[in-house]
């Protein structure tokens, strides 16, 4: 798959710039309106009255650990003080940035965080942008963080998680210590927010695992052919990619900083939760959650939002998290002012992704997919073969860059994804958050090639991709930021029946 230029990389300066426009924009549609309506929206009716019940020291039980209601609880206190605003949740005095803010914050910093995973997987300024750019045009990762709401906080702490140990993958010695020490802590602080951020853990081990497996078989089919070294065996480079550095990290320091140290934040974690909520403990919480879990059915009669897994890489069935009919809504004051000449309007706000971005994103990891099989397959067959075979297909798969980042995207798209299969409670589209991430990061790394490449019809493919996700996203906009639409506005966005 020869397809792109050689090595070309776009300057520091247009690299620099290009980062602190999408920041700019990031910043600017998170916080932008975030106050716009002053009521609590979908899940804001828990997790809102959670965290004030921390703030509060009042008891409380919730199916998911504590640390995502610990994050709102310290945005209230901070926001309260800073904005000098009181927050009365049994009243109808509630100012929306104080519990809204610190979401728009962390969630602002999406584009950065994957594009410096981007970065360090591949060492390309123009992969590192497109993917930034990706995550800024998400709707469903934008809606989420402009509610008080907790999703954010496990896809963030896992993707730091990950972040931190490509760093320390890139260092030796105390250093990657201390940033494999950050590693499990991050990836510990996930899992604490909910379960799922087990993923991130998941997808680890499994790369970890792989790395070490290779490298055993590829020694070992060297020393038996003595006319191939090791070094060539291996591969061209250890520096190809520092996915291969993986190696270099033993097994019991996978199980310190990437078992032991998660496990001790997780605990930690929870002393707060039963300081307050003294009628209970460690052990007991847990059954009551999982037994919440086991108990949930599934369908339109338990949430008419529930989802299937395999229907949202498809954007089949989003959830609505706000609608409101200006001329009807008993939320009326709640509502902003209609514009100047409007005397009625619709206000929507859809959980779901950018849906050409997801769609293709989909299709990315598919093709991502069929190229890994059909590279394990040419691997498996060359490296099985008795004869001398030439140096080229000893190093097709997948000693190179390249290879292991595609590699980490579909093991992490996977770990994140194919877990839900077994699941029977109701699930939701928010579900597929994190595995969405590493859909983006293949959709940005195809997009990225064919910009490079000497093909025409691919650049061309590149840039039409890339078009018509930002056209449905400024498209689809005002379902994300709640902004006033008629009727007919409105339905001209709603693309599928089951979105309604």
């Amino acid at each position: 798959m020869k397809l792109a230029k050689q090595n070309s990389q776009l300057s520091l300066p247009w690299f620099s710039f290009g980062i602190l426009a999408i920041m700019g924009l990031s910043f600017a549609l998170h916080f932008w309106g975030l106050g716009r309506f002053n009521m609590l929206v979908f899940d804001e009716i828990y997790y809102v009255k959670y965290a004030n019940n921390y703030l509060t020291n009042q008891p409380l039980f919730d199916a998911h650990p504590p640390l995502g209601k610990y994050m709102i609880a310290v945005g209230m206190w901070l926001g309260s003080h800073i904005l000098g605003k009181d927050l009365d949740i049994s009243g109808t005095e509630i100012y929306p940035w104080v519990y809204r803010w610190m979401n728009a914050f962390t969630g602002s910093f999406f584009p950065l965080v994957v594009g410096g995973i981007a970065y360090l997987l591949s060492n390309r300024r123009s992969y590192t942008l497109i993917a930034s750019l990706f995550m800024t045009v998400d709707g469903l990762f934008l809606v989420e963080s402009r509610y008080a709401l907790i999703n954010i906080y496990l896809v963030m702490f896992g993707l730091l998680g990950q972040l931190f140990l490509l760093i320390a993958l890139a260092n030796r010695g105390k250093n990657r210590q201390i940033w494999l020490l950050f590693s499990g802590i991050a990836l510990g602080a996930s899992t604490a927010v909910k379960w799922n951020g087990l993923g991130f853990l998941l997808g680890i081990y499994i790369l970890w695992l792989l790395a070490n497996f290779l490298q055993l078989f590829c020694k070992n089919r060297a020393e038996n052919s003595p006319q191939v070294s090791s070094q060539r065996f291996i591969g061209k480079s250890v520096k190809d990619s520092i996915l291969q550095n993986l190696t270099e990290i033993n097994f019991l320091q996978i199980v310190f900083f990437l078992a032991v140290i998660p496990a001790i934040v997780y605990a930690l974690t929870w002393i707060p939760h039963l300081e307050i909520n003294q009628d209970t403990n460690f052990v007991k919480v847990h059954q009551q959650m999982m037994g919440f879990h086991q108990n949930m059915k599934s369908g339109p009669k338990v949430h008419p939002y529930c989802s299937s897994w395999y229907t949202w890489p498809l954007v089949i069935r989003p959830v609505v998290y706000l609608f409101e009919k200006s001329a009807t809504s008993a939320k009326a004051a709640a509502l902003p002012p209609l514009p100047p000449g409007i005397k009625e309007a619709t206000y929507t706000v859809y959980g779901m992704g950018n849906p050409v971005l997801w769609w293709f994103s989909t299709l990315a990891i598919l093709l991502l997919i069929s190229l890994l099989v059909k590279r394990v397959w040419i691997w498996c067959k060359t490296a099985f073969n008795r004869g001398i075979l030439p140096i080229n297909d000893y190093d097709y798969f997948p000693q190179n860059r390249e290879m292991w980042l595609v590699t980490y995207v579909v093991v992490n798209w996977s770990a994140h994804f194919l877990p839900w299969i077994k699941v029977t409670r109701c699930t939701f589209i928010y579900l597929y958050m994190s595995a969405a991430v590493f859909a983006f990061l293949g959709l940005a790394w195809l997009v990225d090639r064919w910009l490079q490449s000497y093909q025409l019809r691919l650049r061309i493919m590149g840039v039409t991709v890339i078009f018509l996700i930002l056209a449905a996203f400024v498209f689809c906009l005002p379902i994300f930021l709640g902004l006033p639409l008629s009727l007919p506005q409105y339905q001209l966005r709603i693309w599928l029946n089951s979105w309604i």
